[in-house]
């Protein structure tokens, strides 16, 4: 039985192989392009005070830690990362290692518990 190979020319693999590079350094520019328009988007971020951030999920850190990525990366990915960690945080709850209260002292203190306690002996009303 006689079968026929074809194997192809190395003009036409050099072709494929330069066709490939130019494929991935397209997509490089794509992304760099991406990257930069969302950082000029996120000045608009930036603007925002801590309420406007705080609706979207966001704080000032965040942002901070955005434009602190390279220039060639893309900010969002950031972005994006807190807003899926926070939100999943707060569907867990404490119990599957979500948000956690803390039970922590009052700024003011409780004048009254502390007479009760002997803590406070006088006070001064002015």
């Amino acid at each position: 039985m006689n079968t026929i190979t074809m194997t192809p020319s190395t003009g036409a693999k050099a072709f494929t192989r330069i066709a490939e590079l130019a494929g991935a350094g397209a997509l490089r520019v794509v992304d760099f392009v991406r990257a930069y328009l969302n950082r000029r988007d996120l000045q608009t971020l930036a603007g925002f005070d801590d309420r406007m951030l705080a609706d979207i999920g966001l704080t000032k850190s965040d942002i901070r830690d955005a434009v602190a990525e390279p220039l060639w990366r893309d900010p969002t990915v950031v972005l994006v990362g807190r807003v899926r960690e926070r939100r999943l945080a707060r569907r867990l709850g404490p119990a599957q290692g979500g948000t956690r209260f803390v039970d922590a002292p009052a700024l003011i203190p409780d004048v009254e518990f502390g007479l009760r306690a002997g803590k406070l002996t006088q006070l001064s009303h002015r």
